[in-house]
């Protein structure tokens, strides 16, 4: 991935994680009420989950923001997004009527508001960019003037060695 293309991903996948984070922080009862929407975590961890999640996301955006730990925050953000697009498609798949809470809000809407092709594909543009992120960290404009390829290579040399 070029540098330059890099830098766009990096900046998109951060702003899109910061918004969605700082969005959701004001009313903990609406990011409660999306995450018991989806029918999927026992109710002992719907608060920590709707409590941590932005706290993740403002967490990994800031990092791509600034450029720094790029290639962990890119897999973090990787994560996220497949588990939201599993949320999502978990959903749609079982006739649920919610608003996704990704930008706040959430919680069950009337029958024909949602938006869940729209969700997916959003989701799945963002995994496709984390992921390139996660294989290509390198950027301009990043704080950080390192890739993380040096651990790889470390981790790699390293299988090596244990094999002879």
């Amino acid at each position: 991935m070029a540098p330059w293309s890099a830098t766009v991903a990096r900046l998109v996948l951060g702003v899109v994680l910061v918004v969605a984070g700082v969005l959701k922080i004001p009313d903990p009862a609406a990011a409660e009420r999306a995450v018991r929407a989806y029918r999927l975590l026992p109710e002992g961890l719907v608060a920590p989950v709707a409590f941590g999640l932005p706290v993740l996301e403002i967490a990994a955006g800031l990092a791509l923001l600034a450029g720094v730990f790029v290639r962990t925050a890119a897999l973090a953000s990787a994560v996220l997004m497949a588990v939201f697009l599993v949320g999502v498609g978990s959903a749609w798949a079982r006739g649920l009527q919610i608003d996704c809470g990704c930008f706040g809000g959430g919680g069950e809407v009337a029958p024909g508001e949602t938006a869940y092709p729209a969700e997916i594909a959003r989701d799945t543009a963002l995994l496709l960019a984390a992921l390139a992120l996660a294989r290509w960290p390198r950027s301009r404009l990043a704080l950080g003037g390192r890739d993380d390829s040096h651990v790889v290579a470390a981790s790699r040399g390293s299988e090596l060695t244990d094999a002879r």
